[in-house]
């Protein structure tokens, strides 16, 4: 009811530059029509966590810099793609921010986790820092892959989330590695793996009931991210229906590329451009108030998104997708399937059911990968595309 009240007085005059057009406006899997809900579409917008440069925040490492300026554009994309995974995980697809209404404790929580200081689990301080081990210079700039690489390393200690996030290397998404991801065992929450419960396990010190082992092997939330070539310098035209339709799927938590070193989080698209939120905006670094609160309006971009055509996009991108359940997974499953039938979709990644034995990927989180590895996979991107890197851990 209440979108019928919400007014946005001061953006009538930018709100008409959204395009009077009959095609759908797809945002992360919900379908809008441009005349009859400019204003949920907006409210959708405005609802996503928005992190931009910050300045005057406390040092990297104690000496480093104060502010993110001019190199930190990925790293940011990589908190929003993030943090809209952490959204859908504990406030809903269909929760809302409303300026001036009160939030529920959990949206402090999961804006706390990306908040600009050494000890947020999501920080610019922790990717970082985390990246210096993976030879990235603090300052230094990260490609799509890069940052996706550091995340899935910073999600381990998020045992409040206690997320599952797989990266897909080689363009290749296979469904008994995710299977055995996220059906680790509950009591390791948020550890990188755990063993499988034998029937003589004890529990608590207890042995364990058949009833108490399923719900202990529950399936963990699944973070999905795919980091993807599609040409050499510029989008072959053959994947762009296939890209479209990703923003399309329930499951979508969008795309983070952009242009040659200026990264955008693209949420969804109209016709033939993609609606992204920029990071490229340098405001205050925001402390939290005497009451623990955190003045939040600066973490939600109140203006209409921006908008680029797609055939500007950089060919390095890394899209993601949420499946909170098993039942999301299998679905999502069957989506990509279909999509292969789409005519004139040529598919951007391969989904098979189990490693195909032409290579062996490594799974990173147990596995430092031999040199001859990360050699193949050196050749099979652009050698001198260092966006592409298996990280050890």
């Amino acid at each position: 009811l209440f979108l019928a009240t919400l007014t946005y007085d001061t953006l009538r005059f930018e709100y008409e530059d959204f395009p009077e057009t009959k095609e759908p406006v797809w945002i992360l899997g919900r379908k809008y029509s441009v005349f009859t809900e400019k204003e949920e579409i907006l409210l959708d917008v405005t609802s996503r966590l928005w992190f931009t440069y910050r300045k005057n925040f406390p040092a990297i490492g104690g000496t480093g810099p104060t502010s993110d300026t001019g190199w930190g554009c990925m790293l940011r994309c990589g908190q929003m793609i993030f943090a809209q995974a952490l959204v859908c995980r504990h406030l809903g697809r269909d929760w809302r921010w409303i300026k001036g209404k009160r939030q529920m404790d959990n949206y402090f929580n999961v804006l706390n986790a990306f908040i600009d200081k050494k000890d947020s689990y999501y920080s610019i301080h922790q990717i970082a820092q985390m990246g210096v081990g993976e030879g990235k210079s603090i300052g230094q700039w990260y490609g799509p892959n890069t940052v996706a690489q550091v995340l899935k390393k910073l999600a381990t200690f998020d045992t409040w989330s206690s997320l599952a996030v797989h990266i897909a290397m080689d363009n290749t998404v296979v469904m008994e590695e995710i299977r055995r991801l996220c059906q680790s065992t509950m009591p390791c929450a948020g550890a990188a793996a755990c063993p499988a419960l034998d029937s003589d396990v004890l529990y608590n010190g207890c042995p364990v009931d058949v009833g108490l082992r399923e719900r202990l092997a529950l399936w963990k939330p699944l973070v999905l991210l795919i980091p993807l070539r599609l040409g050499l310098t510029e989008i072959n035209e053959a994947y762009i229906e296939t890209l479209k339709h990703c923003f399309m799927m329930p499951q979508s938590l969008g795309v983070i590329g952009g242009k040659p070193n200026s990264a955008h989080y693209f949420i969804g698209y109209v016709g033939e451009e993609l609606i992204y939120l920029d990071p490229h905006t340098t405001q205050p670094a925001v402390e939290p108030g005497d009451s623990g609160g955190l003045p939040d309006e600066s973490f939600h971009c109140q203006h209409p998104p921006c908008r680029m055509s797609i055939a500007e996009l950089d060919p390095s991108i890394a899209v993601g997708f949420f499946c909170n359940t098993e039942a999301d997974f299998n679905d999502w499953c069957q989506q990509i399937k279909k999509l292969s039938l789409v005519r004139g979709a040529l598919p951007m990644f391969e989904l098979v059911e189990r490693q195909p034995s032409h290579f062996s990927n490594p799974d990173v989180l147990n596995l430092t990968p031999d040199s001859s590895d990360a050699d193949r996979l050196e050749r099979f991107f652009d050698s001198e595309d260092e966006d592409f890197e298996i990280l050890s851990l």
